[in-house]
């Protein structure tokens, strides 16, 4: 709309109040280059203190995702308008993307609107909102086309709750242990639910009259205190898809198994799959016999065979969309969501035993040494002899065989050690991180609830695949890069000064150094690990090295690994439950030439976009699946409340203290009030705690015990209460607000034993003032 145009006049004349929200919807779809917050002040002469309210006005409007119904009399209703609202619906089963357009208040039926995508548009997912200009056509299936201007939001904020009745319809009261926050739920928005079932529930636009946002009911979960819903309630909460469409479990059930065509035969190759004992799929094979190259002398050729998954997950059918919209599989105690339908994850791309599979496999050199001399990457098809666990198979090396594993004890197991032997001596060369972080199991009973909970046993056989992998993810990055085809790498950023200022000052606390001046690698950090192994200190150690690192991701540009210690490593061998396993598969067909359903130009294009996706739905992934372990430790504590645990610090911050537990390795909170009767001072710098009275200084590393006062199954929340630190008693905590040595006001009595004058208090802020100086001495030295 120019300047001149009449109908900026009228604007300008009837608008001696602010806009009404359909005013500005109406300004947006007449204007969508002009939909600024200074545009829409311009455009409805707004001025001075009246911008506070339009930004309200727009900040609703984006809360509701553009909910608000226009008047029938400025448009056709029967027509959408040239630009509108939309939400994306999930992908189709061609691969095209369409939207519901949320501005349709015809009396007819709704048009089928088709986004037509750029390269350079972002990426879209299933509940996603946009702005986009629309043109009517009259297409194949489609009334509308459309193309985004801008994206203005995803879909409306959810929550997992338990539904608590009233009398003006409910309340829902959020199971996250951060949020404080209630839901108000109208009488019309409950959904049938009953008082004390679990829900869950989007935001229907802002805060109510009680100042609480309200919620609309969109799911019924059951009883949160069933054993089942644990790992429900950690899917619901963080959005992660847990049921197929249609389309797509149609189209992995119209899938046959590959041929021998195109492939090189592998069948009679002894290639055996080694894994846990409750393995849901077997994506990866491996055998090992001494090379036979007299230039290789003492070498050995191995062999990594993993499922094909690419040949069945073509790019842009409704297989690969869902798959991507997942990114990954998600693990959980009682279930796993797959990234793919079963009938692939669990039939045709599991490399059962003695069935026929396809597989991509990498056959490659390795010298005396462990070097990597050579390899070359097969499109196959294998059969493995056997299926083995990674007990069976340490046994077996052992001296303890079983009925399958003795016969393969020579001709397989015992090649495969060797060659072992040899990468071994390769790692222990380049200095990977080495962190000593064992694995927590919890085991369940067949009706969900937690039987034990164990910390797993690290054998050479876990190692072995460990090594195996890492070897095969290395060839195949370097074979890609060699041949010049784009592929999503996996990143490991080493870590930034800050966190590594922060490790150095626990070593230094603990009486150990890390070294300064220097470029740090990971040989740095191994040695410092390595001095604090066997010492009280080792697990504050490790858990400090773990922190300070980055986490990992995924993207087309190449940064190296760092924990590793390897330049060009990308993911390979799973891509069951990884999708960026199978942009590596599809990468390898393209660069091999092998057949049609390699990586396409397209994909290429939105390499950036996926990397960022799937890095996403691995975080949302790790938290769902922390979350539940929590939640199940809590369960599993909950009846022995009032016991004794000893433990150690494991973070301190303004609000208390975290203690991780010896027995389970659960983490449990000791909230401020119960440290101590006394006042203690938090220094962010030093990441302490120190009593105002004692001056009992409260660290990371130290030894506790502790007695457990709350678990919350449904929060998966802990709390604890100090009784001893390093072995010393502690003050019982404080009761109704009263201190030791302080009257009901608060302020300490001068004068008086743990008064302000007294001897002890003047001690304590020596005590602070000489750390603090310690603290400012050691930065300027670092300068």
């Amino acid at each position: 709309m120019a300047d001149d145009d009449p109908r900026r006049a009228c604007y300008l004349a009837v608008m001696s109040q602010l806009p009404t929200k359909a005013q500005i919807l109406d300004w947006i779809s007449e204007n969508p280059t002009q939909t600024a917050k200074r545009d829409i002040a311009k455009a409805f002469n707004i001025k001075g203190a009246d911008r506070i309210d339009l930004k309200r006005i727009l900040k609703e409007l984006e809360s509701e995702g553009h909910l608000e119904k226009r008047k029938k009399t400025y448009r056709d209703p029967d027509r959408l308008p040239p630009v509108s609202v939309l939400q994306i619906r999930a992908p189709s089963e061609d691969g095209d993307l369409y939207a519901q357009p949320l501005e349709w208040h015809g009396a007819g039926v709704e048009p089928v609107v088709l986004m037509v995508t750029r390269s350079s548009d972002p990426a879209l997912g299933e509940g996603d909102r946009v702005l986009a200009r629309l043109t009517a056509v009259h297409g194949d299936g489609h009334n509308y086309e459309a193309r985004v201007i801008r994206r203005i939001g995803s879909s409306p904020r959810k929550v997992v709750g338990i539904f608590r009745k009233g009398a003006e319809g409910g309340r829902i009261l959020p199971i996250d242990k951060g949020a404080a926050t209630e839901w108000q739920v109208a009488p019309d928005a409950t959904g049938g639910a009953l008082e004390g079932e679990l829900v869950e529930a989007e935001q229907a636009g802002p805060k109510g009259r009680m100042g609480l946002p309200r919620a609309r009911i969109t799911a019924r979960l059951g009883d949160p205190t069933a054993p089942k819903a644990v790992s429900l309630i950690a899917i619901h909460q963080h959005g992660i898809p847990d049921d197929f469409p249609e389309e797509v479990l149609a189209e992995a059930d119209r899938m046959k198994p590959a041929g021998l065509k195109g492939r090189e035969d592998l069948r009679e190759l002894p290639l055996v799959t080694i894994d846990p004992s409750d393995a849901r799929d077997h994506d990866d094979a491996v055998f090992a016999e001494p090379d036979d190259d007299p230039k290789n002398e003492g070498g050995h050729v191995i062999w990594v065979a993993i499922a094909d998954v690419s040949y069945y997950v073509r790019p842009g059918t409704a297989l690969d969309l869902e798959a991507r919209r997942r990114g990954n599989s998600s693990y959980f105690p009682d279930r796993v969501v797959p990234m793919l339908p079963d009938r692939l994850s669990g039939d045709l791309c599991s490399l059962h035993e003695g069935v026929p599979r396809a597989c991509i496999a990498a056959r490659i050199q390795i010298d005396a040494e462990g070097n990597k001399k050579g390899a070359r990457f097969v499109r196959g098809l294998m059969r493995s002899p056997a299926s083995l666990t990674y007990q069976q198979a340490q046994a077996a090396i052992d001296g303890e065989p079983d009925d399958k594993t003795e016969p393969l004890l020579e001709p397989v197991l015992l090649p495969l050690y060797a060659a072992y032997a040899a990468l071994r001596s390769a790692r222990q060369r380049r200095q990977p991180l080495d962190l000593d972080l064992p694995e927590r199991r919890i085991q369940l009973t067949d009706e969900g609830t937690v039987s034990s909970v164990n910390f797993t046993e690290r054998l050479d056989a876990h190692r072995l695949i460990e090594e195996f992998m890492i070897l095969a993810n290395v060839a195949a990055a370097e074979k890609l890069i060699d041949k010049k085809t784009p592929l999503l790498f996996r990143v490991h950023e080493e870590p930034p000064q800050d966190k590594l200022e922060s490790l150095r000052d626990t070593a230094d606390a603990a009486g150990l150094t890390l070294a300064r001046g220097q470029v740090l690698e990971t040989a740095h950090l191994n040695r410092l690990l390595h001095e604090a192994a066997g010492r009280e200190e080792s697990d504050l150690i490790n858990l400090a090295t773990l922190r300070a690192m980055t986490q990992a991701y995924y993207s087309p540009k190449n940064f190296g690994h760092f924990g590793l210690a390897l330049q060009n490593y990308a993911h390979f061998t799973s891509p069951i439950r990884r999708y960026a396993d199978l942009i590596v598969h599809r990468a390898l067909v393209t660069a091999h030439g092998w057949g049609e359903d390699g990586l396409s130009e397209q994909e290429i294009e939105k390499l950036e976009a996926t990397g960022t996706h799937i890095s996403e739905t691995e975080r949302r992934s790790m938290t769902a699946e922390r979350d539940t372990t929590d939640r199940y430790l809590a369960a599993y504590l909950s009846d022995r409340i009032g016991a004794e645990f000893t433990g150690r610090i494991s973070g301190v911050a303004k609000f208390g203290v975290f203690v991780k537990l010896d027995e389970t390795g659960a983490d449990g909170l000791i909230p401020i009030r119960n440290l101590g009767n006394e006042f203690f001072h938090f220094d962010r710098d030093a990441g302490t705690l120190m009593g105002a009275n004692s001056g009992t200084v409260v660290m990371p590393g130290q030894r506790a015990t502790v007695k457990l006062v709350e678990a919350a199954p449904v929060t998966g929340g802990i709390g604890l209460e100090l009784l001893t630190l390093e072995e010393a008693e502690m003050p019982g905590p404080r009761r109704g607000g009263q201190r030791k040595g302080r009257p009901a006001g608060g302020k300490p009595k001068k004068d008086k034993p743990g008064g302000s004058s007294s001897p002890r208090r003047k001690l304590v802020r020596a005590k602070k003032k000489d750390a603090k100086a310690a603290t400012k001495r050691k930065r300027i030295s670092r300068t």
